[in-house]
């Protein structure tokens, strides 16, 4: 390797940021995530690669790189650490630079990043800068941001506990952090193999109550590969270690936090574990294994019974607190359909809808003590709402068949008078209106129902795809709630049918039940999309 320019080395030592970039078997993109970081020009003067002990080649890659590239210092760790907290370490231990960015070889900086937060930290004299993060779903693209409630406007907190929220940004890779603060209060990663470290990592700097300055402009993206081979820590949710892992990340950071004497800070995150790590979980596709239920319903409750009674104070009538509450009042599993529900976003309760002896409404008549009291004094734009959806196929016309809960009588006191439809393609996120249908009583008054003309062309016409059902129920004074449709029991075993269809010949339909009970359609368009799902499903049996 060729010795550093002493030009370059000397604009390296001035520049502002360096960049810690790890990675472990990851051939096939670490050297993208490195471009990405000496893109960002003289704001970064070092990125320090560091390979968590891999073998599939990429320390050669890395060290093709940086005979090119004066900026680049590569690292080898013999062995594998098992997380990702070592090779940070690492890493932060080499940085001579006043600030200090992190970023993951599977992911990209945006282009400007870190001048972006270098200013906004400068500027408003603040110890950590952030920014917001998108998740991009891969291959199709789709971007959803990370936590966009904290992102919203350019602002300056002068200390974490001006902002309890704080907490459910865990990771750390959309931050600029000042060298200094970081090595003067002593703050580092776990090391070894150690899950989620970012959960405690960003504990320990919020507890140093450093001020910091948020701006809304898009720093970090962070790729989601669901069909990769080898699976992300936080994708790879399969067994149960994950969430044992996962909890004590959440158990330690609480005590960070606890232990630092930040006790809103520490109280939100238990309520944050709550809104975000259980109703995760609770819809995982692995939790409807009898002993892997058993396993995480036993785990979580354990877990569930170390929270205080300030804890559950900032979680009144969420649907995580109702949740947790259940898991608690029932030694053995139970009620898996209507917590899923529960656990979507938006949240959706399933009848039937209890009550106690006393009228009080609660959560079933076997868990009387659970009550929905907290849940239902929530406006009516913001109440857990069910409306089943049953979509009929046929050769010449197709249905769309709705029907609207009543809950506790809060819905007939808000008058529902209709329901905006619209599909939603999960691959890019793009809608597709489908108008409203207006609503009738039925004759008990607990129940509101609808039926529209199902019209697939706008959907096929964006090729073979999947597309989720999303509906607004509109309320008489110009009241409304967003709430994702729940599939019908018919829809729970899905049948494939092929329909004609004008523009394309042939037109291959799947409405089926998601994860959480909800409607979605899968559309396959012409003689190619046939053959393409037909193959997808032969690999699928040949256990592929």
């Amino acid at each position: 390797m060729r010795p550093p320019d002493p030009t370059h080395r000397a604009a390296a030592a001035s520049a502002p940021v360096d960049v810690v970039v790890i990675g472990h078997q990851d051939a096939a993109h670490v050297t993208d995530a490195v471009r990405s970081a000496l893109a960002q020009g003289p704001t970064v003067g070092r990125v320090v690669a560091v390979d968590d002990g891999s073998s599939d080649g990429s320390p050669e890659s890395l060290d093709r790189l940086a005979a090119r590239e004066p900026r680049l210092t590569v690292l080898r760790l013999p062995t594998n650490s098992g997380g990702c907290g070592t090779p940070r370490n690492a890493g932060l231990d080499r940085v001579t630079a006043p600030y200090v960015m992190f970023l993951d070889s599977d992911d990209v900086l945006r282009p400007d990043a870190a001048r972006v937060l270098l200013d906004a930290a400068t500027e408003g004299d603040a110890q950590v800068a952030a920014g917001l993060c998108v998740r991009r779903e891969l291959p199709s693209g789709r971007e959803v941001p990370w936590q966009p409630e904290l992102y919203t406007a350019r602002t300056v907190i002068a200390h974490p506990s001006h902002r309890p929220r704080l907490v459910h940004d865990t990771v750390c890779v959309n931050k600029l952090y000042r060298t200094d603060f970081l090595r003067a209060h002593g703050i580092r990663f776990p090391d070894g193999p150690f899950r989620y470290e970012d959960i405690v990592f960003t504990a320990r700097v919020l507890a140093a109550g450093p001020r910091l300055a948020l701006v809304p402009d898009p720093v970090y993206v962070w790729h989601v590969r669901r069909s990769a081979k080898r699976l992300s820590i936080s994708l790879d949710r399969a067994t149960t270690d994950n969430w044992t892992s996962r909890t004590h990340a959440c158990r330690t950071a609480h005590r960070v936090l606890r232990d630092a004497g930040r006790t809103e800070l520490a109280r939100a995150a238990r309520a944050k574990f709550l809104d975000h790590e259980l109703r995760m979980y609770v819809r995982e596709p692995a939790l409807r294994e009898t002993d892997r239920l058993r396993a995480w319903w036993d785990q979580t409750r354990a877990f569930l019974a170390e929270y205080e009674a300030a804890d559950w104070d900032r979680s009144p009538g969420t649907p995580g607190g109702l949740i947790a509450r259940v898991l608690l009042a029932s030694p053995e599993p139970r009620d898996l359909p209507r917590l899923r529900a529960l656990a979507a976003r938006p949240a959706r309760l399933l009848p039937p809808y209890a009550r106690a002896p006393d009228g009080t409404p609660v959560w079933s008549r076997e868990l009387p003590l659970v009550t929905l009291e907290g849940l239902l004094t929530r406006p009516v734009c913001a109440l857990p709402l069910t409306v089943d959806a049953e979509v009929r196929l046929g050769p010449r016309s197709s249905r769309l068949s709705l029907r609207l809960h009543d809950l506790y009588d809060r819905v007939g006191a808000a008058a529902p008078r209709g329901i905006e439809i619209e599909w939603r393609s999960r691959e890019d996120g793009h809608p597709v209106g489908a108008g409203a249908t207006p609503l009738s009583p039925q004759a008990d008054g607990t129940v509101w129902t609808g039926a529209t003309d199902l019209d697939l062309a706008p959907l096929a016409t964006r090729g073979t795809g999947t597309w989720d059902l999303r509906l607004r129920v509109l309320f008489r004074h110009g009241a409304s709630r967003e709430v994702l449709a729940h599939a019908r029991e018919t829809h729970r075993t899905p049948r494939r049918r092929a329909l004609p269809d004008a523009r394309h010949g042939v037109l291959l339909v799947q409405a089926y039940a998601t994860h959480s009970g909800a409607l979605a359609l899968r559309l396959a368009p012409g003689p190619r999309g046939v053959a393409a799902a037909a193959r997808r499903r032969l690999l699928r049996f040949a256990g592929r």
